[in-house]
């Protein structure tokens, strides 16, 4: 196909790294929402899907039925298991398999990057110590909550994909909670007035939202990076 590389992204923090270094611009074309421009001549959208595996089949699928594209790549950031893997972390999985089905779908090769491990996406937060450490078992080396949605459309559609996450936290150092979660709506913005209170209540977690805000910051800049530098390769 000759489309353009479409860029998917959960949040808006996630694509912002995208527009900024593209230089894409925002239009609306129908229902849909996008950032388009060029990468190295090639065309480009970017979009944002929302958070979760039923906002990101919907988002993938308007995107597809809306544009024809040749390609799709997953930027964003993604969570460690364990309390070894070091923030900023780039992750290129062998598979991605879906939590609730362990479906499994397999990434398309894309720049020089050697596939390791396993992401496993679901539509919820997994910090039980057990639960982890059964997915550490598995292969499992990243979670997330998109990847294995955007990637069944994809296959369902013939097109390729591929995937660029960057950790940005640990499940396992018990930083962010199902509370902190629910800090952000569905389709990624932040809820602020929730925020406010929740500090309030917690002022001693404010260094730690902080660091959560700065490794998130740090993974949404790198993925973006790796991603353009691999379609650069193509």
């Amino acid at each position: 196909m000759s489309g353009p590389i479409a860029f998917i992204c959960a949040m808006p923090m996630e694509v912002v790294p995208l527009v900024k270094r593209l230089g894409l611009t925002k239009q609306r074309i129908g229902d849909l929402t996008v950032h388009s421009g060029t990468l190295a001549g090639r065309g480009v959208v970017a979009t944002v899907t929302g958070m979760g595996p039923k906002l990101a089949t919907e988002g993938t699928r308007r995107l597809l039925d809306t544009i024809e594209v040749s390609r799709v790549v997953v930027v964003g950031i993604t969570g460690a298991l364990e309390n070894d893997t070091e923030i900023g972390t780039l992750i290129v999985p062998e598979t991605v398999v879906d939590g609730t089905t362990w479906a499994a779908h397999t990434p398309a090769p894309l720049g020089e990057f050697t596939p390791h491990g396993t992401m496993h996406t679901s539509d919820r937060l997994i910090t039980d110590p057990d639960e982890l450490q059964a997915l550490i078992g598995k292969g499992v080396v990243s979670l997330d909550m998109e990847t294995a949605a955007i990637a069944e459309v994809c296959e369902q559609r013939g097109v390729p994909w591929s995937v660029f996450r960057v950790i940005s936290d640990r499940a396992s150092d018990g930083m962010i909670s199902d509370e902190e979660f629910q800090l952000s709506n569905m389709d990624g913005t932040p809820r602020p007035a929730k925020a406010i209170a929740y500090l309030l209540r917690h002022p001693g977690r404010i260094p730690v939202m902080a660091q959560l805000a700065k490794g998130a910051k740090l993974a949404a800049d790198r993925a973006a990076e790796t991603a353009i530098r691999a379609c650069m390769a193509t």
